[in-house]
């Protein structure tokens, strides 16, 4: 299986990222989104997650990301996917808890999302480190159209802190 790291993300790291959205996503962000994602907004951070197959550091390969926004006082998640083979190994609960940390080392008080209402593991994982439902936004997703679930966390504690 390998282990796994998160580390930021490089303009480098581009093509895979697009791997990744296209996969695991029914209306992916484009090229040009992310790019200015990556390069263009001063508030955005993106990790990776990468595996390094066992007694095979070259073949490292990226596995899942999040992009996030530390705006002011709060942390925005704004897209995170992990790879479908490798799900279930705490690897989304690891790129949101790095997320947090450096919303908090940037003075964040605070996280909130949005996610499809029909997402009920994304759901799972976001409640189980402590975000609430706050509200749902009516046919906020396309392809298909679907409710989304905005949920917050406020104030943002550490895991060691639970």
């Amino acid at each position: 299986m390998g282990e796994w790291s998160i580390e930021p993300a490089t303009v480098e790291a581009l093509p895979d990222i697009l791997q990744i959205e296209d996969a695991c996503f029914s209306s992916p962000w484009t090229r040009k989104m992310l790019e200015a994602e990556l390069s263009g907004n001063p508030f955005a951070h993106f990790l990776l997650a990468k595996q390094v197959p066992p007694g095979d550091a070259g073949s490292i390969s990226i596995v899942g990301y999040l992009c996030f926004w530390v705006v002011f006082e709060e942390v925005r998640l704004m897209n995170l996917a992990v790879i479908e083979s490798m799900r279930h190994r705490g690897i989304a609960r690891a790129l949101v808890l790095q997320a947090l940390e450096v919303g908090q080392a940037q003075a964040a008080m605070r996280a909130v999302l949005e996610v499809r209402a029909s997402n009920h593991a994304a759901h799972a994982l976001y409640r189980s480190l402590g975000f609430r439902d706050v509200s749902t936004r009516p046919t906020y997703y396309t392809n298909p159209i679907e409710d989304a679930l905005l949920m917050g966390l406020d104030p943002i504690v550490s895991e060691s802190g639970r």
